[in-house]
């Protein structure tokens, strides 16, 4: 038989697990007070302070009773029976799992516009959009030697890249790629042989001048 006394370890067991595992659930405001609002988990009381109800400044905190939000556990004290929740972290994680899922769905060898947000003596950052951003590190800024970015671009440029890795939520990004390929040199250029097939090549000099008319 369960009693209260195993039921509320459970609980906290499971609120310590959640908090550990960045858990985001939603709870509804029940009111406000000082410093803050009150909801409820599992039964157990929980505290929101105002300045972890949202990522913008909250000036009055009875405008937020009756809502709903997503939250996190960031405290969860057993022995003094604390629970305390975020709706700033949660949204937080929200936007760094939304931010995520967009890398995720870039493709490699995409072309696109950007504009160039900042510049490292290792490359330049360009911002793609949408709260994405990649790296032209400076061995992909042009076929030609590049002794610091600025020689190719500045901050405020609008360039285009192509996409040439996404992993771990970082994205690399190549402008050499996309510069034109030299013209062909004479060493290049195939011999009339290589390109005129046999049958062509034994056309008979007959052949050529009979549609010529000779005064």
């Amino acid at each position: 038989m369960e009693t209260n006394g195993n039921r509320n370890d459970a609980k906290w067991d499971a609120f310590e697990e959640m908090m550990e595992n960045k858990v985001v659930f939603t709870v509804p405001i029940d009111e406000s007070v000082k410093a803050g609002v009150v909801t409820s988990v599992k039964g157990v009381r929980a505290f929101i302070p105002a300045s972890q109800l949202s990522t913008s400044y909250v000036e009055d905190t009875n405008e937020w009773i009756g809502k709903e939000i997503d939250v996190v556990i960031i405290t969860a004290d057993r022995e003094k029976q604390r629970l305390v929740l975020s709706g700033r972290e949660a949204a937080k994680i929200k936007r760094s799992q939304e931010k995520k899922a967009r890398i995720d769905a870039l493709k490699v060898g995409t072309v696109c516009e950007g504009k160039v947000e900042t510049i490292k003596p290792y490359g330049a950052f360009v911002d793609l959009g949408n709260g994405i951003s990649g790296l032209v590190h400076i061995s992909q800024m042009s076929t030609k030697r590049v002794a610091t970015p600025e020689e190719v671009c500045k901050e405020g440029d609008v360039v285009k890249v192509k996409i040439t890795k996404v992993k771990d939520g970082k994205v690399s990004l190549s402008m050499k790629a996309l510069e034109e390929a030299p013209a062909p040199t004479e060493d290049d250029i195939p011999e009339l042989s290589q390109v005129v097939s046999h049958e062509k090549a034994t056309t008979s000099l007959g052949d050529l001048l009979k549609n010529i008319k000779l005064d």
